[in-house]
């Protein structure tokens, strides 16, 4: 057993009650059935990971960090916004209101719309799921429209038509 051999079973079992998230709950976990006798190939059948990944998750703790910090994955920021904290928010409060205060002739936003808005305002492309992703992030929800019974008043019938043209429309919640 090479690995772990200065790390001692108590002080792996104390890491695993300070420690939150599965990923670090799991290497723990590995760490001390190993330190009790189960082979790296076991872990990895158990944990349905390679025998690689087993080995990895060892080899994290041979540091001189503390045990909670060597089992923790560090922060992923992810990929940076094409439109900036001033954008999004001028985006976010133009999209509660009705599209054509920025003279779109339509009923509500709708994701095309938003692309169609972002593009022409900002100069940035997003994709229709990142415009849904966008709506819903500032706060709007999807409704699909209501369908009337056959006599209901023309003026009705006439709005229906028109959010059944963009297949529902994105209000505030």
């Amino acid at each position: 057993m090479e690995h772990l051999d200065e790390i001692a079973i108590e002080e792996l079992q104390d890491a695993l009650e300070n420690v939150e998230g599965k990923k670090p709950t799991q290497r723990l976990l590995a760490a001390i059935a190993y330190k009790n006798g189960i082979t790296q190939t076991e872990l990895a059948e158990w944990h349905d990971v390679q025998r690689r990944t087993i080995y990895s998750w060892l080899k994290r703790l041979d540091t001189d960090e503390p045990i909670e910090h060597a089992v923790t994955d560090a922060h992923r920021p992810g990929r940076k916004r094409k439109l900036s904290e001033n954008e999004y928010t001028e985006f976010q409060e133009t999209i509660h209101e009705p599209p054509t205060t920025v003279g779109f002739d339509a009923a509500a936003w709708t994701p095309r719309l938003a692309q169609q808005y972002l593009e022409e305002t900002y100069d940035v492309e997003y994709s229709i799921p990142s415009c849904r992703r966008l709506l819903k992030e500032a706060g709007l929800s999807y409704q699909k429209p209501l369908r009337t019974a056959g006599g209901s008043d023309a003026d009705d019938q006439d709005a229906l038509s028109e959010t059944e043209k963009s297949g529902g429309k994105w209000t505030p919640q």
